[in-house]
């Protein structure tokens, strides 16, 4: 495998928690799938972790290289937890399509946190070496 592209994400978690504030669980249900509110909603500190899915999300668009356009929805990228607690993408939709046209195989995230922000990275890989 090589790597096709990259992409990466930085979230102010006060931002985001303002956000989630003023546009309530509309906003919350149109980025995050069910599947990732429930764990967000379960952690000591939700607004971290979804300031942290939020970044995967940005992070794996510019991996695919394009936004939010026309055909691709935010539930396209969702992030999942692996045994050991390690974060993966899942792919659907407009994300998946676009993923395949680039000839991208797998994408690999990795997601930090400190007090004030999240961060995430996304490694789209495809083809041979």
């Amino acid at each position: 495998m090589a790597v096709l592209s990259t992409g990466i994400d930085i979230v102010e978690i006060d931002h985001l928690t303002q956000v989630i504030e003023r546009r309530g669980a509309r906003f919350v249900q149109r980025v995050f799938t069910a599947a990732e509110r429930a764990y967000c909603d379960g952690r000591p500190c939700p607004p971290m972790h979804y300031a942290g899915r939020f970044a995967v999300k940005e992070a794996v668009l510019k991996a695919i290289r394009t936004g939010m356009i026309k055909g691709l929805s935010w539930h396209d990228i969702e992030v999942e937890i692996g045994p050991l607690g390690e974060p993966s993408v899942r792919l659907s939709g407009g994300a998946a399509q676009r993923a395949e046209e680039m000839g991208i195989t797998a994408v690999h995230v990795s997601i930090s946190h400190t007090e004030q922000y999240a961060v995430a990275s996304a490694v789209a890989d495809g083809g041979t070496p």
